[in-house]
């Protein structure tokens, strides 16, 4: 027996999640890449290739679920890695629904676990999306910042939402929509808490819709709250829990309930993972141009200019990964990221995503500036990486403020 195994130190994958990479990367391959450039150009939801993931089970609760809880943690990096692989628009849409069930598994109870999730996947006879709703017009990357109200009232147990979520993945076309709202404002955000607000919900409805940048296939829109009323039971965590934080808050002590922030913790690797597989896209792709591309009578990967920004690239993915695949561990093994392993994940991954797809573009020369090679496409995605679930300078901040232990500004 080696020392490396004695030691417990192994970095292979185990056979459950070998089998999960490989059927994801089948996918990608033979059903979202050849459809990429067809929904980036139309600009709506992949629904054929969403009913496509839906009926081999792909796209479904069960696999959500198995991949979340499989015991290394890197069952959701290691999937999301290949589906954005194969392309980062599409697969936004196929996973747009998990940042919502992540909310629910992080501030909800076991009995609103079991209550919501099943209904934001459906079955593959009837598909369901759910949205996560955080960011607001002036409510960016400063949560605290977040105006959308939620009042109480006692009467009818009920609370009353009021306000405009931007940005949200599948706002407005969701069935189930998951909504971080201020109850105490003055507390910041402290003072917030997450809401389902079920299907067909009164006084909820759909904003403006983007034109975006990239990743184009994924729906993106304001959600708008007018006087949306929800049964007690949609708060999640309940509100004697809510009660108890604002609670300790007033008497100054330290919460740990930061609702938006909650979620964002625990799926920040998982946007490194998604990163990192738009990053190898076109890394592949520029390799393998290079051994074919000739100027000046031999293949342009023979010149040193060529061959060490490609080894750049090469480093900077491998690098991303083990970021990602350490955070990813370490969440699920209950283990604290005492140094902000999750934001250094998130961060350098992003980084790298736009580092490599610029430098894909460049190697290819004319032909990446145009549309008739993906490398632009995957150029114009991989920018959402580095902004949002927190812009690369607030990864920065919370490293920052992690490894000093002051409170930087």
């Amino acid at each position: 027996m080696s020392e490396a195994t004695e030691s417990g130190f192994n970095l292979e994958l185990n056979e459950d999640v070998r089998d999960v990479r490989d059927w994801a990367h089948g996918f990608a391959a033979d059903v979202i890449r050849p459809a990429a450039a067809e929904w980036d150009q139309r600009e709506e939801t992949p629904w054929p290739v969403i009913q496509e993931a839906a009926k081999i089970g792909l796209y479904s609760l069960d696999f959500f679920a198995n991949q979340w809880m499989e015991p290394s943690g890197l069952g959701i990096p290691v999937a999301f890695e290949e589906l954005y692989w194969g392309d980062p628009g599409i697969a936004l849409a196929l996973t747009g629904t998990g940042l919502a069930a992540v909310s629910v598994a992080a501030n909800g109870t076991q009995e609103q676990l079991f209550e919501w999730t099943p209904q934001m996947f459906g079955t593959a006879d009837d598909i369901k999306l759910a949205a996560f709703c955080s960011s607001e017009p002036d409510a960016g990357s400063d949560v605290s910042a977040i105006k959308t109200r939620a009042v109480y009232d006692q009467a009818k147990d009920e609370w009353v939402l009021n306000g405009v979520k931007t940005w949200a993945t599948n706002g407005g076309i969701a069935d189930i929509h998951v909504v971080v709202a201020s109850v105490e404002p003055e507390f910041g955000s402290r003072g917030q808490a997450t809401f389902v607000v079920p299907p067909n919900t009164p006084g909820l409805s759909q904003g403006q819709k983007f034109a975006k940048h990239g990743i184009r296939a994924s729906h993106t829109a304001e959600v708008v709250l007018d006087d949306v009323r929800l049964p007690g039971s949609c708060l999640l965590g309940g509100k004697e829990k809510l009660d108890e934080r604002l609670a300790r808050v007033r008497e100054g002590k330290r919460s740990s309930g930061q609702a938006a922030m909650k979620t964002f913790e625990a799926s920040r690797p998982t946007v490194g993972a998604m990163a990192i597989g738009c990053a190898r896209a076109a890394y592949e792709y520029a390799l393998e141009y290079s051994t074919q591309r000739e100027q000046f009578g031999k293949p342009i990967g023979d010149n040193q200019g060529v061959a060490f920004t490609l080894a750049d690239m090469a480093t900077r993915i491998d690098a991303a990964r083990l970021l990602v695949w350490r955070a990813s561990w370490m969440a699920r093994n209950d283990k604290d990221f005492d140094s902000a392993q999750g934001s250094m994940s998130k961060l350098y991954a992003s980084e790298t995503a736009t580092f490599v797809t610029q430098n894909a573009v460049r190697i290819l020369g004319g032909n990446g500036y145009t549309r008739e090679y993906p490398v632009e496409r995957w150029h114009r995605d991989a920018t959402i990486f580095t902004i949002f679930e927190g812009a690369s300078e607030i990864q920065k901040l919370i490293i920052g403020r992690q490894i000093t232990g002051l409170p930087v500004r």
